[in-house]
């Protein structure tokens, strides 16, 4: 239990077998498929222990522990321990998509008592406080990752207007990092926040591409 005032990092598990799960980073943690994992995932294409999440003085170390099918960064394969940014992908094998906040901090509010309507009129709305995602009158549930999150607040800021993919990386994994993060780790995560809007409505295409340019919020009237 973290402690008053504590800002504990945390893991939230997305698109596997233990989708919705979390974990609070503390120590060191083992990922596998073994049962004595600290994280355990019941597939076959994990390792019996496939990485390592580790507290350093430096920050949150992610490491692999020289897993069959890899470790994933961002969709870039971790060879060598690499220390974890908030909202970074964590992708183990083709099983389980991880994804880290460096702070509770960051995780939606429970029982927000805030409703849809008090937010911008559109078919889509997002409660900023909470960090709530609406189309319509249905939230979207499991809460978007932080990652997925950044991208939707960034289009819903500039609604109608060109956000450039150099403005959608910087803003998703820092400028520093930015220059390390490849144009297929974005493709990658603008297509699963559109599967994610399509699981709630398919009809229309919230995230538009402006070839050449970057992504556009379409957000028609409700």
């Amino acid at each position: 239990m973290a402690k008053k005032g504590e800002e504990v990092p945390m893991l939230i598990a997305e698109a596997g077998p233990v989708n919705g799960q979390r974990w609070s980073v503390r120590g060191s943690l083992i990922i596998g498929r073994d049962s004595g994992c600290e994280i355990m995932i019941p597939d076959r294409q994990i390792s019996r222990r496939h990485a390592r999440i580790t507290t350093t003085s430096n920050g949150i170390l992610l490491e692999d522990l020289g897993s069959k099918n890899g470790t994933y960064r961002n969709g870039v394969r971790v060879d060598e321990p690499a220390l974890l940014q908030d909202g970074d992908n964590i992708q183990l094998a083709l099983a389980q998509t991880l994804i880290f906040l460096s702070s509770d901090a960051t995780l939606p509010l429970e029982g927000d008592s805030l409703h849809p309507a008090e937010v911008e009129a559109g078919l889509l709305r997002l409660e900023l406080r909470s960090r709530r995602v609406w189309i319509g009158n249905q939230e979207i549930l499991p809460p978007l990752s932080a990652s997925q999150y950044r991208v939707m607040e960034l289009l819903y800021s500039n609604q109608g207007e060109v956000v450039t993919r150099q403005e959608l990386i910087e803003a998703i994994w820092g400028e520093e990092q930015a220059v390390t993060v490849s144009e297929q780790a974005l493709d990658a995560l603008v297509r699963r926040l559109r599967e994610r809007l399509a699981n709630i409505d398919p009809s229309h295409t919230f995230i538009a591409t402006v070839r050449g340019h970057g992504l556009r919020l379409d957000n028609p009237p409700e």
